[in-house]
């Protein structure tokens, strides 16, 4: 009937897709739009990307939602292009760009970038910019910042492991500095990008930023939304490109469970433990469950991952409790 708009059934889906985000659309659009090509009940991503940025962004499915949060956590990579000699606005291409009568950019040398980034290694105190997400009376900053309102920030110490210089050139009327970096949460790439560019002596802003990696993930095996769509719906092939949960939580330490105590973990029960189990904290928790073939054979024993647990231990005894868990069957 004419003006019925029929609701397209959703599936169960869990596991995590590494999807390679294109610059021109938001994290959340582009989760609406591998939501729609999944049918999926259940999505969310972490580690947001701006529209003006590319990259990894990993996608959650099902269950891996509830492990959305560990990915805030870890160190992220990227790989980013400033112009020096020109200032903008938001300190990226999409602000008011504008000439910076600074030193003479053809005296830069790449020893200079080398011996200025050196200087960016460990722990930097970085002062966030006015154009982000950051709330001030329940107000975002950038919203400040449109108003033409200065906010006062706290510096804050992020830490830097890495900044590689990947190519520096001059241009007719600039120069082009393109490194990558592994940092720490919470770090501003386009903010380090113009303090490197004033310990240069200029002025400088992101024309491009990439993400290469969070954590153990990376753009390697990434799918773009180009990709997705070639498959058509089809949902065998789509599931085969999510990794599983866990792949979340690869820098947790593992624990594996027999299967009684695996079932005991699930309804939340504490468990002891061998105090030489794992280091103390939160671990990865697997049960031992039955292995069987195409034909429902026993092929001996494998282990499916439980969720988390908190590990706490005195030296001489060890206790498991349960921390996050998630559906499964043994």
């Amino acid at each position: 009937m004419a003006g019925i708009e029929l609701k397209v059934a959703r599936r169960p889906v869990s596991g995590v897709l590494l999807f390679d985000k294109a610059k021109g659309y938001s994290s959340n659009q582009a989760l609406q739009q591998v939501k729609r090509a999944f049918r999926a009940e259940k999505t969310g991503h972490t580690g947001t990307l701006d529209p003006l940025a590319s990259g990894l962004l990993p996608l959650m499915f099902g269950e891996a939602t509830k492990f959305a949060a560990d990915l805030i956590e870890a160190d992220k990579t990227y790989q980013t292009t400033v112009r020096l000699g020109y200032s903008s606005s938001t300190g990226d291409a999409e602000g008011e760009i504008v000439r910076f009568d600074g030193r003479d950019l053809s005296t830069i040398s790449r020893a200079d970038v080398l011996a200025v980034c050196v200087r960016f290694l460990g722990n930097v105190d970085q002062t966030p910019p006015m154009y982000s997400a950051l709330k001030k009376d329940g107000k975002p900053l950038y919203e400040y910042a449109r108003q033409g309102i200065e906010i006062d920030r706290l510096a804050r110490t992020i830490h830097v492991h890495d900044l590689d210089v990947i190519e520096f050139v001059h241009t007719e009327d600039a120069a082009l500095l393109t490194f990558s970096v592994t940092c720490s949460k919470g770090t501003y790439v386009r903010t380090l990008g113009e303090d490197i560019a004033r310990a240069l002596g200029t002025a400088g802003y992101l024309t491009d930023l990439r993400r290469t990696n969070i954590g153990g993930l990376s753009t390697q095996n990434a799918l773009t939304l180009e990709q997705i769509n070639a498959l058509g719906g089809d949902f065998t092939a789509l599931d085969a490109a999510l990794k599983p949960v866990d792949s979340l939580l690869t820098s947790l330490g593992r624990i594996e469970l027999n299967n009684e105590f695996a079932r005991r973990f699930l309804h939340g029960q504490r468990l002891p433990l061998n105090a030489n189990t794992a280091i103390p904290g939160r671990v990865r928790v697997y049960g031992e469950t039955p292995e069987q073939d195409v034909n429902d054979t026993p092929q001996g024993m494998a282990f499916k991952f439980l969720g988390t647990g908190i590990l706490e231990t005195d030296g001489k005894n060890a206790l498991l409790r349960p921390d996050r868990l998630i559906q499964v069957n043994l």
